[in-house]
């Protein structure tokens, strides 16, 4: 069948798309072959190098994250090491990547899978979601880049656009995940599930999508249907929303009070100074509890410091 006929026929999955025949998974892979960056951590299956990795990339952009990712893992090169150190010891690693709650999230993990995994990364679903901090996304891509398993889709926000496009139409959360653990090929999760992400990043963006430059532009069914508002990918689960405000944000206090942190242990009168709101002493002493309460920051000899 014509991919326009089976299109205006109803069919919308990129399953179906693709068993018209318009257009092979290999296509994908091909381009994946072509196209994929050279990045350290698509060099290794080391597990734990993965998580790391996946936790690193969150809401942080991979420029940011080279410079820091060998050094980091040297530091901690197993969930052993990471375990053994205190939580400020990795904190402090974490400098310049932002998104600090991470590092005590990545802490927690090592000391999850020391306890009760015998220091190996767990290579199952259940077991890895039972980890602290370890959500659906990072669960399935430590499946997917260490394991190389071919029965999960690596859904971030990059790929549940594409899903969304290739459907044609907004999808929910339960429904994407579904599409994507589906359309991976039998023994190409690693390659299927980089190559997904890599066109998303570069190709299919949320702005300026390059359809010309597309491998898959022919299953995809919001393109087949001139690219019409509204976008599938709006809305859809898994994709990003437009991010809060970060100048003036409890965020950038909390940011200006785990750096100073890491230069050593910050007093508790001078806290709103270092927070950067003098005047509102009541706001920084609530970004400060709130360091606290998420593990990045503990109070010793009326100040405050890294977690020990």
């Amino acid at each position: 069948m014509d991919p326009a006929a089976l299109l205006e026929s109803g069919a919308r999955s990129p399953a179906a798309l693709l068993e018209s025949g318009a257009r092979s998974p290999a296509a994908l892979l091909d381009w994946g072959l072509r196209e994929l960056r050279d990045l350290p951590w698509r060099a290794t299956r080391d597990p734990w190098a993965v998580l790391v990795s996946e936790l690193m990339l969150q809401q942080t952009q991979v420029a940011r994250v080279l410079p820091r990712y060998a050094g980091f893992l040297a530091r901690f090169p197993d969930p052993a090491a990471c375990a053994a150190a205190p939580p400020g010891a990795v904190i402090e690693r974490w400098q310049g990547l932002g998104y600090n709650r991470r590092a005590a999230n990545l802490h927690r993990a090592a000391a999850a899978i020391v306890a009760h995994h015998g220091g190996r990364v767990p290579d199952t679903l259940d077991d890895l979601l039972a980890l602290p901090g370890i959500g659906p996304y990072t669960a399935r891509a430590v499946l997917a880049f260490a394991f190389e398993r071919d029965d999960v889709g690596v859904l971030d926000t990059n790929v549940a656009r594409v899903v969304a496009r290739q459907a044609g139409r907004r999808l929910g959360r339960r429904e994407a995940q579904q599409l994507a653990d589906g359309a991976v090929p039998e023994g190409q999760g690693w390659l299927w599930n980089q190559s997904t992400i890599e066109l998303g990043a570069r190709v299919c963006r949320k702005h300026t999508p390059a359809c010309d430059a597309c491998p898959v532009a022919a299953t995809c069914a919001w393109h087949l249907g001139g690219c019409r508002a509204p976008d599938p990918a709006d809305g859809s689960a898994g994709t990003s929303g437009p991010q809060t405000r970060f100048e003036g944000s409890d965020r950038q206090g909390r940011g200006r009070l785990v750096d100073a942190l890491r230069t050593g242990p910050v007093p508790l009168e001078r806290v709103p100074d270092v927070a950067g709101w003098p005047g509102d002493p009541d706001r920084a002493q609530r970004v400060a509890h709130g360091l606290m309460a998420d593990g990045l920051a503990e109070e010793s000899d009326g100040a405050l410091v890294l977690p020990r």
